[in-house]
């Protein structure tokens, strides 16, 4: 998820974000919570179905957001940054900058989300007991007792990365004393969960289509699984590149064959400057100084039509708004703030002077590298 989105707000202090997945999700639940209001309550008008139906899924939403923030201010607790949280297709999801630095930590951020959930399931559980029966207050309350028991029970699963696959991490890595290889675990059990979820949903499907029933709820699953596969083997990479930028600074993975471009050329040029040398970074020079960084993603963010009429000043990221990194900072700490800005790449400066560049293809070849030699001299658990 690394398109943030459309922010909506704050929450102590956390930017809350809607991917635009989020509205397609938003409209198909409150269509099916409308329907299944009004057909089960033919007494109703059509008015009061489909407004329980709106504000169902609002809440519904609302209790994702509450099952996020939950993780969230724990997280804050351990002095853990939250730089947003974003509702989407599946839910949401708080993106916590750096991992727990222990794993009791990491237990208890993975827990505060399902007990959250529990808490409101219970809470408007009781809204459906003590409400009049069949009063639309009565069918809100069971309709969000039920959906909220079922997102902490979901996410108890004990697959990677899923609150159940964080608790199952946290004990492993308890007991073994290594981050890594308890990642390893939970992102396996997280892969098992996903093909589980797949064969199901895939066996659904047949059946339905078999029976003459809908097949959609089986392909469904197959998504959610689909989903969470991939998900869980991103997250094995991130943290298996950390481990293998373990006692490394920025100094031995940038690279100081900076290409650079002078800022009057049009983006035209910049773009067949870009397809001549593959590189997808460059320096912006006004005679010999330096003026910023231009980028693939900057020449992107302008539509085709108009590169002959701009040039790479008009959209480059200026020097005074550089990311910039010391040698001898930590590798590992590079990646993170990488990850936090939501950057490709970082110009690496000392004594005022850029001396290098870091970049993701960089990072991926000196991950890439150590991962070999380790494999070749059998260093790597």
């Amino acid at each position: 998820m690394r398109g943030a989105g459309f922010k909506i707000g704050r929450v102590f202090g956390i930017p809350i974000y809607l991917h635009s997945s989020w509205f397609l999700i938003f409209a198909l639940i409150t269509y099916q919570f409308g329907s299944e209001f009004s057909s089960t309550n033919p007494n109703w008008t059509a008015g009061q179905g489909w407004s329980l139906g709106l504000l169902t899924s609002a809440l519904f939403f609302g209790s994702v957001l509450f099952h996020e923030l939950s993780h969230s201010i724990v997280a804050i607790r351990y002095r853990l940054p939250v730089s947003s949280i974003t509702l989407f297709f599946f839910g949401g999801v708080a993106r916590i900058s750096r991992e727990p630095d222990r794993p009791g930590q990491e237990f208890l951020i993975a827990a505060a989300g399902p007990v959250s959930s529990y808490f409101l399931a219970a809470c408007f559980w009781l809204l459906a007991v003590y409400a009049p029966q069949h009063s639309m207050a009565a069918e809100l309350g069971g309709q969000l007792s039920w959906i909220n028991a079922m997102l902490a029970t979901f996410n108890l699963v004990p697959g990677f990365p899923l609150d159940g696959g964080r608790l199952l991490r946290s004990i492993i890595w308890g007991i073994t004393k290594n981050y890594t290889r308890a990642t390893r675990i939970a992102a396996v059990g997280g892969q098992i969960v996903a093909y589980g979820m797949m064969a199901i949903g895939l066996w659904i499907a047949v059946q339905g289509y078999l029976g003459g029933r809908d097949v959609i709820g089986g392909l469904w699953w197959v998504f959610i699984g689909w989903f969470l596969l991939t998900v869980a083997r991103q997250s094995y990479a991130q943290v298996a590149a950390r481990g293998a930028l373990e006692g490394l600074r920025v100094s031995d993975i940038m690279t100081s064959d900076m290409a650079t471009v002078q800022r009057d050329i049009s983006l035209e040029e910049y773009a067949r400057e870009v397809t001549r040398t593959g590189r997808r970074a460059h320096l912006v020079m006004s005679g010999n100084q330096l003026v910023g960084l231009m980028t693939v993603e900057a020449l992107q963010s302008v539509p085709r039509e108009e590169w002959p009429m701009n040039s790479v000043q008009a959209v480059m990221l200026s020097r005074d708004g550089l990311p910039l990194a010391a040698p001898e900072d930590s590798a590992v700490e590079l990646l993170e703030r990488m990850r936090s800005a939501n950057v490709d790449q970082m110009a690496v400066i000392t004594g005022g002077n850029i001396v290098g560049m870091v970049t993701r293809d960089s990072i991926s070849r000196a991950v890439q590298t150590r991962n070999d030699v380790g494999h070749l001299t059998g260093s790597r658990s």
